[in-house]
């Protein structure tokens, strides 16, 4: 049984005046306990309202979310607010993509820390105050008693992003969803939190949902990938076989666009043409049809459904041919 099992989970963005917005359109993966899933994409493909989503946290006016998503034998959206404030934190941790917004900047970080262990753990101020400080060395904050003083603009970059990882760990979650958890981090910080939460995943057993745009970051982290554009997952594979064999021209198109060292200096790289903006509605036919180079008139017109595949599923009407015939 999956831990997670996220069924045709749908987010349709509703403001008064405007047409109604579809962020996630039937979205579908399944995580088993210790895997490390991705969501790959573009920005604007749904990965973080995914996300957001499935921990409870859009605004409960101007949006409309339908599916299911089964933690373990509970379905997610059916729970009133005081019982998904029960799981999160304690069940569901979650690593938000900018730690500066997401850390309160008027409370001392050993606070925001040790108050996750009141809330869940049932912990005094102070034991909590302790492994809170523990937590902090163990994700590798040096100095972790005098950080806990100190507050979100004191700390760098790399320290704050340790920090929210403090948080969403300190109960031991058996899911830990990651938001692009690198993001505008050096190259040598990146490399350290990745580290850091392999080892993670690799000590405590707990499924991880990464959520990124960076390829190099599914390459060493993921197990299997799920590639999104538009709202829907367009392919999905192991990392192995999603790198060697992609099938789905923009699966294609992303891995093309990165720098490789085993080919010859000075080409240019792949370029997507067009921007995520340029699609069509799904039902009408492949979003990614305006921007495709193997676009034919079957990708329009009719809805392309998502298909299951040797490798795992695959959602296109002329894909990337394969370099060996199965």
């Amino acid at each position: 049984m999956p831990l997670l099992d996220v069924r045709d989970l749908s987010v349709v963005f509703q403001r008064k005046g405007t047409a109604p917005v579809k962020a996630v359109d039937g979205v579908s993966f399944t995580v088993e306990p210790g895997q490390t899933v991705g969501l790959v994409g573009e920005s604007g493909c749904g990965k973080s309202v995914t996300s957001l989503a499935i921990m409870g946290l859009l605004p409960r006016r101007g949006n409309k979310v339908t599916g299911e998503v089964m933690f373990e034998e509970t379905d997610l959206l059916t729970l009133r607010p005081q019982e998904l404030r029960d799981r999160r934190g304690r069940d569901i941790g979650m690593i938000f993509q900018d730690p500066l917004s997401s850390l309160n900047p008027v409370i001392p970080l050993g606070v925001q820390v040790a108050e996750v262990l009141e809330r869940h753990q049932g912990r005094t101020r102070q034991a909590a105050l302790k492994q809170a400080r523990e937590l902090l060395d163990a994700v590798g904050i040096p100095d972790p008693a005098r950080r806990l003083k100190e507050f979100p603009h004191q700390l760098s970059g790399g320290m704050r992003q340790r920090a929210l990882i403090a948080i969403a760990l300190a109960c031991k979650p058996r899911l830990l969803i990651a938001d692009e958890p690198t993001t505008a981090l050096d190259v040598t910080i990146q490399a350290q939190i990745l580290t850091l939460l392999k080892e993670l995943v690799d000590d405590s057993g707990t499924a991880l949902v990464m959520i990124t745009h960076d390829l190099g970051v599914v390459a060493g982290l993921c197990d299997t990938v799920n590639v999104l554009y538009a709202g829907k997952v367009v392919e999905r594979a192991g990392r192995h076989q999603l790198f060697r064999e992609p099938r789905h021209p923009y699966t294609d198109g992303l891995l093309q666009s990165v720098p490789r060292l085993d080919v010859d200096r000075g080409g240019r790289l792949h370029q997507i043409r067009g921007s995520v903006s340029d699609n069509i509605p799904w039902p009408e036919g492949c979003a990614f049809a305006p921007r495709c180079d193997r676009v034919i008139d079957d990708c329009i017109g009719d809805t392309v459904p998502l298909e299951p595949t040797r490798a795992g599923a695959l959602r296109c009407t002329n894909p990337v041919p394969r370099e060996v015939p199965v």
